[in-house]
């Protein structure tokens, strides 16, 4: 076996064959631009040419390849939302990601754990019970359970009553799962690249040009970027954190604010969790990877900030919530430690679809949910740009909501604390 694969890999014609082609120059104009080479950005370059057969798209980043918040999250994937608007969208998003290996050939790693939204006071239990009876409503596998029956799913988990803040109960949401992040962005990617779209890297957009202005209204032609200029007939942003900014290149003001958001992981431990565990009154979350690692995060930085640092403070709040949760996990050393740029809307829903710009679409305030929405937000931003109609699955998350007062409310399900 050793020798086939020496003799494999140091082999001159290499049969493997490569996802990605070659960087070429910028065409001088794309029916399509896609400002954003994250997850949004790439799986909506994928089902444009999959399903619409639009190929003459161009994803740019800045960066690389999903190196964005596609690269700084936890990876954990759900649909036990409180709304009608967001149960029915992330369980599209759940059923995608069920054949994305398969769609990609490639493994993204996806791993069905099941999920538990921890409740530690009679309020929390009542939010619990109602969620779960939006979700049965919609046909999603979630039910409020109580200690007996968690003791017997996730014995690891601490369920004294003498602890600080006792647990009381849980939401069980049964098809929560978890998945490799990259390998998410890499499939998607290179499906594109493969059915004929270009991907710059590298290629940051620096303004926007419209004409027909009318306040904010006209229309987009095209886009500037650090290699030249762009000309276009549609465009769509997918950039997470710097949402407000590339907003702002087209006159829009975004009800968005960037908060940092920070996670880390352990060394890797012997599998002992292979659940999914979430507690909105401590602000923790704690799932553990394919490699042992233990992944966890917590709440948004207490103030807005442009920046991926980490700090001790997250570090010290996060661990005693967790040493409750767990309390054997008090030698286990932290292996890395980072952050990542949440877009906040007031009312904790995404904003998608059209603006007042006639051909200029968005992707954008997606808070901590970014990563679980990543096909479903592909399927639907390309049937958009496609067809020229906003799908119904999408409506509700319009930009206008917030002109109308017709916010959707979905801060109950956010898992975590903003």
């Amino acid at each position: 076996m050793v020798f086939a694969l020496l003799k494999y890999g140091l082999n001159r014609h290499y049969p493997r064959v490569h996802q990605f082609p070659k960087p070429r120059d910028l065409r001088p104009s794309y029916d399509v631009v896609i400002i954003g080479g994250g997850g949004h950005g790439l799986a909506t370059a994928y089902y444009l040419a999959r399903d619409w057969g639009i190929t003459n798209v161009a994803v740019l980043d800045k960066g690389y390849l999903g190196g964005g918040n596609t690269a700084r999250n936890t990876a954990i994937i759900r649909s036990n939302y409180l709304t009608p608007e967001g149960v029915r969208f992330y369980d599209e998003s759940v059923r995608l990601y069920k054949d994305l290996s398969n769609d990609f050939d490639m493994n993204i790693m996806y791993s069905e754990r099941g999920h538990f939204t921890l409740a530690h006071t009679d309020a929390a239990i009542r939010t619990m019970r109602w969620r779960a009876e939006v979700n049965k409503h919609f046909g999603i596998e979630s039910e409020l359970i109580f200690n007996d029956d968690i003791a017997k799913l996730c014995p690891q988990l601490n369920l004294s009553d003498k602890a600080r803040y006792p647990v009381l109960g849980a939401l069980y949401h049964v098809p929560g799962s978890i998945a490799r992040h990259d390998a998410v962005a890499w499939g998607y990617g290179a499906g594109a690249a493969m059915r004929g779209v270009d991907i710059h890297q590298r290629t940051e957009v620096l303004s926007v040009t419209r004409e027909g202005v009318n306040g904010t209204g006209g229309r987009v032609t095209g886009v500037l970027t650090n290699r030249g200029p762009i000309a276009c007939k549609k465009v769509i942003q997918a950039v997470a954190g710097a949402s407000g900014q590339v907003a702002a290149m087209v006159g829009m003001r975004l009800p968005i604010r960037t908060i940092p958001l920070q996670a880390c992981v352990s060394q890797p431990l012997k599998p002992f969790l292979d659940k999914i565990i979430v507690s909105g009154s401590l602000h923790v979350y704690i799932s553990q990877s394919s490699r042992g690692e233990l992944v966890m995060g917590g709440s948004t930085d207490p103030y807005s900030l442009y920046g991926t640092r980490s700090t001790l403070d997250f570090k010290e709040g996060l661990m005693a919530h967790m040493l409750e949760l767990f309390p054997f996990l008090g030698n286990v050393k932290i292996l890395r430690q980072w952050a990542g740029m949440t877009d906040m809307t007031p009312d904790f829903a995404p904003i998608m679809g059209e603006t007042q710009i006639e051909n200029y679409y968005i992707d954008a305030g997606w808070g901590t949910w970014g990563f679980k929405a990543t096909p479903v937000c592909g399927k639907r931003n390309a049937e958009m740009l496609a067809t020229g109609r906003v799908p119904e699955l999408i409506q509700g998350f319009t930009y206008r909501r917030f002109h109308d007062y017709n916010q959707l409310g979905e801060k109950g399900a956010a898992s975590v604390g903003h």
